[in-house]
């Protein structure tokens, strides 16, 4: 009887130290919602009613955000702990095209991570002044069609800094800045993007000390029609491009779904481009393709008459090349390098379609300064011949062995 006694205590004190941690757990998991709705709230509010001058600091831990946040105040900081430690996730977005959108003049984005957005990570858009630094976006999910197409996405913008960023799992660019004016874009990093990094129809930008490694294409020169300004003066330099040879996951029929997986730096229809000192290796397609826009499978042919989509003005010289071309991502990059390199061989370093615009021709020649040159020792051009369907591809290092005019470096009049 009175073992019984003690069993029934036993059970009853098992029993409410069961229910009383279930409802503590409860009380915390309750706590810790009220205190993620609190903190958007919270930011929100800080967003909507900043001032010029104001900070706006984004504590340590992962703060749950299910709507686009916005900013249009000039003058505004918006600061973290670090990317790996104030972590903006939009895992449970519900609503918004973006995570961050700003539209405001000298603004400074730093240390914070975003992830898992439904739309572009953070867009800048119409912005002068623009400092974005050591900002990771991610799609914690993997590459996947379904993610945001951008992940660090100034636009429209002027004297841009882009600096020790990382960009992962983005379905166009991990890091992207277009139709803009005066660029710096140094020290990123972008993994398992389709387009690493991309500069497209932008004037004076340089792209430096990057590393861009499982992406589609490593790193993007683009000029694309229908947009408000043409892009020409970027220099890429010293940068660690490689093993870009991810499945290309890009929606259907955006410019971006046309780079072959295997491509280490791309420019196309892009005048005025120097490409040097970079490490470039194993890229299964070509470690550099030269491209026009007819090339891209782009569909709408009736683009503004003043719209050029033939890239001139390319400067190649002093990178270090190895491995690559042995692969190509596409059906018929692979005809053609088994038909011209057999089982075992390789394409070139310098893949060009061979596109040129006969209308600019003098003698049957392009001029001298709006030619394709390269001096980079051993490395070798092959001409694909893609305007004659491949009819004549051919090696053409020895035609375009020139050098052309350096271009400045970029500047950056004022950051805040």
């Amino acid at each position: 009887m009175k073992a019984l006694i003690i069993a029934r205590f036993l059970i009853v004190g098992i029993i409410t130290f069961l229910l009383t941690a279930c409802g503590n757990q409860q009380e915390q998991s309750s706590k810790e919602e009220s205190g993620a709705v609190n903190y958007q709230a919270t930011l929100m509010e800080q967003l909507i009613g900043a001032k010029p001058g104001d900070v706006i600091e984004i504590p340590e831990g992962v703060h749950s955000i299910d709507r686009s946040l916005s900013l249009t105040v000039d003058g505004v900081t918006i600061r973290g702990a670090g990317m790996d430690k104030s972590i903006l996730s939009f895992k449970g977005q519900v609503s918004g095209a973006e995570g961050l959108l700003v539209t405001a003049n000298n603004f400074l984005i730093e240390d914070l991570a975003i992830e898992d957005t439904i739309g572009d990570a953070l867009k800048i858009t119409e912005g002068d002044n623009i400092t974005i630094r050591r900002v990771r976006t991610e799609w914690t999910n993997g590459p996947a069609t379904e993610n945001g197409a951008y992940g660090i996405y100034p636009v429209q913008t002027t004297n841009v800094l882009v600096e020790g960023n990382v960009a992962i799992g983005a379905s166009d660019a991990g890091i992207y800045v277009g139709q803009s004016t005066n660029v710096i874009m140094r020290n990123n990093r972008a993994e398992f993007n389709v387009a690493g990094i991309e500069i497209e129809n932008t004037i004076n930008a340089d792209v430096y000390n990057n590393i861009a490694t499982h992406n589609t294409g490593g790193i993007l020169v683009f000029n694309m029609p229908h947009l408000k300004q043409a892009g020409y003066g970027t220099r890429v330099f010293d940068n660690d491009v490689w093993e870009n040879n991810y499945r290309n996951f890009a929606h259907k029929g955006t410019p971006v779904a046309s780079v072959p997986a295997g491509s280490g730096i791309v420019i196309n229809s892009n005048d005025g481009v120097e490409i040097f000192n970079n490490r470039i290796a194993d890229n299964n397609t070509a470690n550099i393709i030269i491209s026009s826009l007819f090339s891209t499978g782009y569909s709408d042919k009736a683009w503004d008459e003043n719209f050029d989509p033939f890239p001139e003005s390319i400067f190649i010289y002093d990178n270090e090349f190895s491995g690559g071309g042995a692969k190509p991502g596409t059906f018929d990059l692979e005809a053609l390098r088994l038909i011209m390199f057999g089982a075992d061989g390789r394409f070139p370093d310098i893949l060009w379609d061979g596109y040129a615009d006969a209308a600019k021709m003098q003698d049957g020649t392009i001029p001298e300064d709006l030619r394709i040159c390269m001096d980079n020792g051993a490395a070798q051009m092959l001409n694909a011949d893609l305007p004659n369907n491949a009819a004549n591809p051919a090696i053409v290092t020895a035609a375009h062995q020139c050098t052309l005019e350096k271009l400045p470096p970029a500047f950056i009049t004022q950051l805040p």
